[in-house]
């Protein structure tokens, strides 16, 4: 696998993480990958051959080949059918709300082809261009002129909602709602609704993402065996916490992690 990375305009770089890239050369027996939450949402197109989504264990639909992939808080499993190619824009929680009137949280837990979001023209006009340009570096401007010019400057991010994020992200999803309203609880209402809206699900959802995510980087980084140190450095409140969160946003345990053949893809994002 081939896994590239690329920083975002300075004036993008409050919204979106990064630019990515992926090639994979065709197998003779391709096999599923399961993909894990990361509390992001994803605008993709793929460039070389379909990739299946399986919807249960024998049924799956093909990917839109220039989509957003909403939030999602479980994993899911994918599958090429042949060459894996794809440009991808992956966006901070609170990012790509700035760039739709679209509710997030109509996106949640699937994938979304473009022209639903920017209308049939527009959005076949930009998947043509990404297609036609020669490499990456061809395509980071085509894309960013087009986020730039989608950027509304007068429709921000709910205050509320990005002093959440942010101090989710700087605690690892640990700070508790309370202790970021500072106990002003009659916020709490507007900041669920709004939370729904502009990140796709709920904080507390977000949070327990995010705190996996950490988790699960000590997981790959480390490989230790030590599963109390890692429940303990990612603030779960025991070891059985941590396991069970796990279970629920990857579909095993994480003594399995490490080496699981369907994670493949997986590690290699968060690693």
């Amino acid at each position: 696998m081939d896994y590239q990375t690329y920083e975002p305009h300075i004036d993008l770089k409050s919204l979106v993480s990064c630019y990515w890239t992926l090639k994979v050369p065709k197998q003779t027996e391709p096999s599923r990958q399961r993909i894990v939450p990361d509390g992001c949402i994803e605008m993709a197109f793929i460039l070389g051959d379909d990739i299946k989504r399986y919807t249960s264990e024998n049924d799956f639909i093909l990917q839109p080949r220039a989509m957003v992939l909403g939030q999602t808080i479980e994993p899911f499993y994918i599958e090429p059918t042949g060459f894996v190619k794809t440009f991808a824009i992956r966006f901070y929680p609170y990012g790509f709300a700035n760039f739709v009137s679209e509710s997030i949280s109509n996106l949640a837990n699937k994938e979304t082809p473009i022209n639903q979001l920017f209308g049939a023209e527009t959005a076949d006009d930009l998947e043509q261009e990404i297609i036609k340009a020669k490499n990456t570096e061809q395509r980071i401007p085509i894309i960013e002129k087009f986020l730039l010019d989608k950027l509304n400057d007068e429709k921000t991010i709910n205050t509320i909602v990005k002093n959440t994020v942010d101090s989710l992200l700087s605690t690892n999803g640990s700070a508790s709602i309370n202790s970021i309203l500072k106990d002003d609880l009659s916020k709490r209402r507007q900041l669920e609704r709004n939370f729904k809206k502009q990140i796709g699900v709920s904080p507390k959802q977000l949070g327990k993402v995010i705190r996996l995510q950490t988790a699960l980087k000590m997981l790959l980084d480390q490989k230790s065996e030590n599963l109390t140190n890692i429940a303990y450095e990612s603030e779960y409140f025991d070891q059985a916490h941590f396991i069970k969160d796990f279970r629920e946003f990857t579909g095993i345990n994480p003594k399995e992690f490490i080496n699981h053949e369907n994670l493949a893809l997986s590690a290699l994002f968060y690693k």
